[in-house]
């Protein structure tokens, strides 16, 4: 039997940003990013981590403006990303973070639409690119909300807390909708990095079980 495919679309917590008080910084070790704790954890799976720091779930960012293409609108550049990785089995998406930022201008009914088009995508690919692939099963986590904001994130992230704070029974509802299964990231880890944005290694380690046990949990 051929080991499952998992693709997990995120953004810098998907990455592994260790968190600092303001940037630049590295990647936490691979062994404590949550895709690959929970690939361990599950066993004989191919884990592809497909993080990008700053990636929204559909808006573009004039405030990044050195990614050329897609950039960092998950929506533009996960099309591409599940046909370059077929045949995958399930599509993990936790965005919606950045989306929180004040430039943005986005409501959380709007943040979960967002992340409703996503999820649009993962059912409707049809094979990608010259291919027959079925549609993978799609898994939405919804992304705790920012914590104690370090200065130089505090203007970055001004009202995100609040805003991040609605967000989970909104995504919990487009998930039942589009028959995807779903889990609340806060009610198993905090943001706890010492920018308020970003996870210690230990809660990167803890959602990778939380993760984990949910996927062995999906039917069939």
């Amino acid at each position: 039997m051929a080991r499952a495919r998992i693709l997990c679309f995120g953004d810098s917590n998907t990455w592994g940003y260790a968190p600092v008080p303001a940037p630049p910084s590295v990647r936490h070790a691979e062994q404590d990013r949550w895709p690959q704790v929970m690939g361990a954890a599950l066993g004989d799976v191919t884990v592809i981590e497909e993080g990008l720091n700053g990636r929204t779930t559909d808006a573009d960012d004039p405030l990044i403006p050195q990614l050329a293409g897609a950039g960092v609108n998950g929506a533009a550049y996960l099309p591409a990303a599940m046909a370059s990785h077929q045949p995958l089995d399930l599509v993990i998406i936790m965005l919606g973070t950045n989306d929180l930022k004040p430039h943005l201008n986005r409501l959380p009914p709007r943040i979960a639409m967002g992340a409703k088009r996503l999820l649009d995508i993962v059912r409707t690919l049809d094979g990608g690119v010259g291919t027959a692939y079925p549609n993978p099963k799609a898994l939405l986590i919804c992304p705790p909300p920012p914590g104690t904001l370090s200065p130089y994130f505090a203007d970055h992230y001004a009202g995100g807390a609040q805003k991040g704070r609605a967000l989970p029974p909104l995504y919990a509802a487009v998930a039942e909708r589009a028959g995807a299964a779903f889990l609340d990231a806060g009610t198993v880890i905090t943001t706890d990095g010492d920018d308020g944005v970003h996870f210690s290694a230990a809660m990167q380690r803890r959602l990778g079980l939380a993760v984990a046990d949910k996927v062995r949990a999906l039917p069939g």
